[in-house]
C-alpha cells in the first residue's frame, strides 16, 4: 500500500493522472476502470487538459465504469453514463464504443452483471482502477457487509449512501435504491488501483481503511491486500493518520 499526501484536490488529480499516464505509455491498448462522483473530477479535468495538449492519447483506451443506478436511462442527467460523457468522454479522443457502463435498464439485470464481468475477464482484466471512497468506506457501491470475493452484481444502497447522493436529485425519494456495481473481488483482480480522497469529512473513513483492520464493515480496507494499491489523498483528509506517509 502506497499513500501519497497532496495539498489539495487539484494536486490530487494531477498526481493520479501522472500515475496513470506513465502506465498508459507501456501498452498500446490500455484498460481503464473509472469512478463517478465529485472526487475524481480533478483527475478527469487533468485528463482533458493533457489530451488537448497532445500529452495523453485515449484513442486506443478501453474503459469500464464501476457502477450504475438500476432504473435510470443512460440519457437521465443523474445516470453515470451521462456523467461520464459530460465530464470526460465528450472532451477526449476516446471511441464511445470502447466505453462501457453497466446497463441499469437491462431486462435481466443479473445476466447483464455476469456479462459485464465476463467482458472484463475476456479482455484480459483491468490495467488501472480509479476509486473514490464513501463516508461509510464503500468503494463502488460495495456497501458495508460486502464480501471481499464479490463480483459484479446488484446492491441495495444503504440509507446513508442514499442520503449522501440525494444532493444530486430534486428530492431524496428520487434516488434509486439499487445499483449495479463491480464487486470487491472484481476490483481486487485489477492490476493497479488508485483511490482518491479529499476533504476533512473523509478523514475518519480513510484512517479506518488504511490503519484499521480488514473488515467487510469498511469495504475499502480490502485494498490493504492489493499488491499495487495507491491512495492519493489531500492533507485535510490525511489529518487523522498516525503513520508516516509520502508527502508531495
Amino acid at each position: 500500500m502506497r499513500v501519497i499526501i497532496v495539498k489539495n484536490a487539484e494536486e490530487m488529480g494531477k498526481k493520479a493522472a501522472n500515475l496513470i499516464a506513465e502506465e498508459m505509455k507501456e501498452k498500446t491498448s490500455f484498460i481503464l476502470s473509472l469512478a463517478t462522483g465529485s472526487t475524481p473530477l480533478p483527475l478527469y479535468k487533468d485528463f482533458i487538459k493533457r489530451n488537448k495538449a497532445g500529452e495523453m492519447d485515449f484513442s486506443t483506451v478501453i474503459t469500464f465504469n464501476l457502477d450504475e443506478y438500476v432504473g435510470l436511462d443512460p440519457a437521465h442527467n443523474q445516470s453515470y453514463r451521462y456523467f461520464m460523457n459530460k465530464n470526460l468522454f465528450d472532451h477526449i479522443n476516446i471511441l464511445k464504443k470502447n466505453t462501457h457502463v453497466p446497463n441499469g435498464m437491462a431486462e435481466d439485470i443479473d445476466a447483464s452483471c455476469k456479462e459485464y464481468e465476463k467482458m472484463i475477464d475476456e479482455i484480459g482484466g483491468i490495467d488501472y482502477q480509479v476509486l473514490g471512497i464513501g463516508g461509510n468506506g464503500h468503494i463502488g457501491f460495495n456497501e458495508p457487509g460486502s464480501s471481499i470475493g464479490s463480483l459484479t452484481r446488484v446492491k441495495t444502497l444503504t440509507d446513508e449512501t442514499i442520503s449522501d447522493n440525494a444532493r444530486f436529485f430534486e428530492k431524496k425519494e428520487d434516488v434509486p435504491t439499487q445499483a449495479i456495481t463491480m464487486g470487491i473481488g472484481t476490483i481486487m483482480k485489477t492490476k493497479k488501483v488508485v483511490l482518491l480522497a479529499s476533504g476533512a469529512n473523509k478523514a475518519d473513513t480513510v484512517k479506518a481503511a488504511l490503519e484499521g483492520p480488514i473488515t467487510s464493515m469498511c469495504p475499502a480496507s480490502a485494498l490493504q491486500l492489493h499488491r499495487f494499491a495507491t491512495y492519493v489523498i489531500t492533507e485535510d483528509c490525511a489529518a487523522k493518520l498516525t503513520l508516516n506517509y509520502e508527502t508531495v
